[in-house]
């Protein structure tokens, strides 16, 4: 496949969610590394905050359904760019931690894939 795959991660608390083929809200079922103290100032590029994303229950089901629902929507009659975006509160732990997650599994399905990150770089928000 050579589709390309545009991944977006964004915090609900930072504006409007992009527009995207697929929305994924990640603030609801999976817990929020904010809520550790050790990980709160960190993001994303830590690896301490990227194991405790990937290793949260569901997070990696999520990133293979994900997987598939981008293949069928690149298989569609019409396939474009397939935009995908995902968001949690902040925008700095679980989406952009997702977003990579899923760039990398795309690849490896042979899809060529761009990430950006809109809010990841804010400072935590005071909550």
């Amino acid at each position: 496949m050579s589709a390309l795959v545009e991944i977006l991660s964004f915090g609900y608390l930072h504006g409007e969610p992009p527009v995207a083929d697929l929305t994924l809200d990640l603030r609801h079922h999976f817990r929020d590394p904010h809520v550790s103290p050790e990980l709160r100032y960190m993001t994303a590029a830590d690896e301490p905050v990227r194991n405790a994303v990937l290793n949260t229950a569901g997070i990696p089901a999520l990133v293979e359904a994900t997987a598939t629902a981008v293949a069928a929507f690149a298989a569609g009659p019409s396939a474009g760019v397939v935009t995908v975006a995902d968001g949690c509160a902040g925008g700095r732990h679980r989406a952009p931690t997702f977003a990579g997650a899923l760039a990398e599994r795309l690849r490896a399905d042979g899809f060529r894939v761009a990430v950006t990150h809109r809010d990841m770089h804010r400072p935590v928000v005071q909550r």
